[in-house]
């Protein structure tokens, strides 16, 4: 199979699809691999290096996807890469669909073969490609978020950890999964005073555990989400639903229970975000103000930090890409469950539930396209 490495060209990107050494890995399995032009240069990988791997370096990224069969990124493609698609042609990268209609509608026309990294899901319900950059997130929120609760940045003034004699931080964490409990070994690491919610007992009981007291775990519902609004200085959105759009759980008016420059950061951003203000920033413009309170939506967090980002992605998202490669999508979606449910679009059909019911349209399960 022909295999092409596409440049990153949403607004600071700086990740790329596979390293050097993964380039290595799909020639060693018989494949071929073409690599755009400075693909890697922002995550530090020249071009050279992916020679010496045994790749080839495409200066023209029409040519590159009009000869790949299957194209492999990082981020959803933009506007103006919807019509390097072909038919047949298999995408494999992070798509978040359920909150972009523009491109799951451009994607079923084109009748790509769209697998995205954050619905591969594996039988004990983790989520494998997702699971290294929601670490990476989790862990920047609270890194950004006390940044930006920097007076200069038109925050409260507060430092997380306190200082003898002052009261530490608040920091709560909505959403007790990946993104939550590496927010919160953060907020902890600064010394913070951290509050995590959830709907899951068991996860709150689990976290109550690895954290002893040095948390305080609450239910998610709208009486607690208000009572800790009052208090907090710094609020991260980190709730998930695999393939769906994020609920809104902070709606407008909250905001007013908050005290003013106390930050929001919304790691769901690519999910339609869990906050109702919330709208996508960029790493050059990363905070709008809504009624006094800071609100941080980049929606690419681990680009910022490229060489470590790609090392995790590109070692998560490795094999499953060379059983793609290896046996076809059709044989590799019958095969292997987990692909299946990285499945989202296939031949002019959506076959992910959460993706068609948020723009209405028809749902085709894979297994009857596929006679799984």
């Amino acid at each position: 199979m022909r295999i092409g490495i596409a440049r990153e060209i949403k607004k600071h990107e700086y990740r790329v699809g596979l390293t050097p050494a993964n380039a290595r890995a799909y020639i060693n399995a018989g494949h071929e691999v073409m690599v755009e032009e400075g693909a890697g240069i922002n995550a530090g990988f020249t071009d050279e290096a992916y020679v010496q791997a045994g790749a080839v370096v495409e200066s023209s990224r029409q040519q590159l996807f009009d000869r790949s069969d299957m194209i492999i990124k990082v981020k959803e493609p933009q506007p103006v890469e919807y019509d390097l698609f072909h038919e047949g042609q298999i995408l494999y990268t992070y798509l978040h669909l359920a909150a972009d209609e523009q491109l799951t509608k451009a994607l079923m026309e084109k009748k790509v073969k769209a697998v995205a990294y954050e619905t591969i899901e594996e039988a004990d319900r983790s989520l494998p490609c997702l699971t290294p950059m929601s670490v990476i997130a989790g862990r920047l929120s609270v890194q950004e978020g006390a940044k930006y609760l920097e007076k200069p940045f038109g925050g409260r003034g507060v430092l997380l950890g306190g200082v003898p004699g002052v009261p530490r931080g608040k920091v709560t964490v909505i959403g007790g999964g990946v993104v939550g409990t590496n927010a919160a070994k953060m907020a902890i690491g600064l010394g913070a005073d951290v509050t995590v919610l959830d709907i899951s007992a068991k996860r709150l009981g689990y976290l109550d555990d690895i954290f002893e007291t040095r948390i305080t775990t609450l239910y998610s519902n709208e009486e607690n989400i208000e009572m800790v609004l009052r208090d907090s200085d710094l609020v991260i959105g980190g709730v998930l639903i695999p393939g769906a759009r994020a609920p809104h759980l902070v709606k407008k008016e909250h905001l007013k229970l908050m005290k003013p420059g106390a930050v929001l950061v919304d790691v769901a951003v690519d999910q339609g975000g869990c906050f109702e203000t919330t709208h996508p920033t960029t790493h050059d413009d990363p905070i709008f103000e809504v009624s006094g309170i800071i609100h941080y939506c980049v929606a690419n967090m681990p680009g910022a930090v490229s060489l470590t980002s790609t090392l995790a992605l590109t070692g998560a998202t490795l094999s499953y890409g060379l059983q793609l490669a290896g046996s076809g999508i059709e044989r590799a979606v019958s095969e292997s469950a987990a692909l299946r449910k990285g499945l989202n679009v296939y031949d002019g059909l959506c076959v992910y539930r959460s993706v068609a019911e948020a723009f209405d349209i028809e749902y085709t399960p894979v297994e009857k396209i596929l006679s799984i």
